[in-house]
């Protein structure tokens, strides 16, 4: 699948957090506030992930992932949490930082370069 906007990866990455997957729904409503984004906004992004065949949402209803959507949401949130882990651990950032720092690293990271940076930290053995 091609690499999607960092803006598709935050909402896709939210449905995820929010409990969302390929069986448990979602709502607009939650998505927009994890965000802090409109629900026009979030409307708009549903259309295009739903084009994209990332998720389904019946006229009007909650939001689901399919398989496809699950598998790309998780692995943007593994990036940031791989991520934000090493900046605070391995580093010293401090949390807020680190936060802020790993969601713009996880969408700029190409994948072959992130199974690498993976590989190297599991081999630090981070806490």
């Amino acid at each position: 699948m091609e690499k999607l906007s960092m803006s598709h990866e935050d909402y896709l990455e939210a449905i995820v957090m929010l409990g969302g997957t390929d069986k448990v729904s979602v709502r607009s409503v939650d998505i927009a506030r994890q965000l802090d984004v409109s629900k026009a906004s979030v409307s708009k992004a549903i259309n295009a992930l739903k084009e994209k065949g990332l998720v389904v949402q019946p006229y009007y209803s909650d939001i689901t992932l399919t398989e496809e959507g699950y598998q790309y949401a998780h692995s943007v949130l593994d990036r940031h949490h791989m991520l934000k882990k090493f900046l605070v651990s391995a580093i010293g950032i401090d949390e807020e930082t680190a936060e802020h720092e790993a969601c713009l690293m996880e969408h700029a990271i190409s994948e072959d370069s992130f199974a690498k940076w993976r590989k190297f930290i599991k081999g630090l053995n981070l806490k």
